[in-house]
């Protein structure tokens, strides 16, 4: 007897033979970098297993992304903004040197952080770089919700009073903030944004929370879900474009442990799976884009999650 295909089986076909959605991407406008898998504390649901011991993902360099930049520049990719994630990014030390390059070649870049002990490090060469830079950069910290409790629930017993703590820095210091939240409590939208308003009010946090762009909230990633397969026909049913997708416009750098060079992946929700990579230049990763994984059809399409600001706003 033949064995029934299973869901996410097939890069071109799903379960029932139907012809798999795909995205082209229309123009880079957003490179995400991963600076490395460390980070200072483990989180319950962290997509890409950051952990104080998960290295899988090595620290990238300073030399390693200005080649990256030059490729930008050099084939007139006309990027325009330049996303850092880990990880923690705090805890790579070429992080600020990183920063400067970026803002100093006139890109936009977003930062994500959890505002940490690693972050406040850096305090003294952060405001030397908004004082420069504060119409380029945002610093996205990630509040997984108002309540500290279930902040705590994700991100581990003590997390609050130093993610607070930074992002009051950040705050007071006039850096632009937006917010990274959660839903995976369920709770309905409005409700959240009028629980992170009146944290902010309370907290004299300088953010509006009914402005999507500065509150994101992102939809809960669990591959062991089950979740739709997106065919073809699915665009017009939902009425979602290709172009609506990260992918159309967006690719990250990740360096694998081991690996001499980084490589392009097409999305940062999927750095270890092998399908979903391209070669090492910018210009190799241009590829059509299968949806053939549970964090297409959950975050990107049906959830309508995205990372960048511009696809926030």
């Amino acid at each position: 007897m033949t064995k029934a295909a299973e869901k996410f089986d097939d890069y071109r076909v799903t379960a029932k033979g139907e012809k798999r959605a795909f995205v082209d991407m229309k123009k880079l406008e957003t490179l995400w970098i991963n600076s490395g898998t460390l980070c200072n504390i483990e989180c319950a649901n962290c997509y890409i297993e950051s952990s104080p011991k998960n290295d899988r993902l090595s620290y990238i360099t300073y030399d390693e992304v200005v080649a990256y930049l030059d490729e930008i520049k050099n084939d007139g990719l006309g990027t325009s903004e330049i996303g850092v994630t880990g990880g923690e990014p705090f805890m790579n030390r070429d992080m600020i040197k990183i920063m400067e390059e970026v803002l100093s070649r006139g890109f936009n870049m977003i930062m994500l952080t959890n505002a940490m002990r690693p972050m406040m490090r850096f305090t003294d060469q952060l405001i030397e770089i908004n004082k420069k830079y504060k119409p380029q950069l945002i610093m996205r910290v990630s509040v997984d919700h108002y309540d500290l409790s279930l902040h705590e629930e994700e991100r581990g017993k003590g997390a609050w009073e130093p993610m607070l703590k930074g992002l009051q820095w950040l705050s007071d210091n006039d850096f632009t903030i937006d917010i990274a939240g959660r839903t995976r409590w369920n709770e309905d939208e409005q409700e959240l944004r009028d629980g992170y308003a009146a944290f902010f009010k309370k907290y004299n946090i300088k953010l509006d929370a009914y402005d999507k762009s500065a509150l994101v909230l992102f939809p809960e990633m669990d591959e062991g879900a089950d979740v739709p397969e997106i065919t073809e026909g699915c665009w017009d049913i939902l009425g979602i474009k290709q172009s609506d997708i990260m992918c159309s416009n967006s690719r990250m750098i990740v360096k694998r442990k081991g690996q001499e060079k980084p490589s392009v992946i097409a999305c940062t929700l999927l750095p270890y799976e092998e399908e979903f990579e391209f070669a090492s230049t910018l210009k190799e990763s241009t590829k059509r884009v299968y949806l053939n994984h549970a964090h297409c059809s959950k975050f990107c399409v049906l959830g309508g999650g995205a990372c960048s600001v511009k696809e926030n706003g």
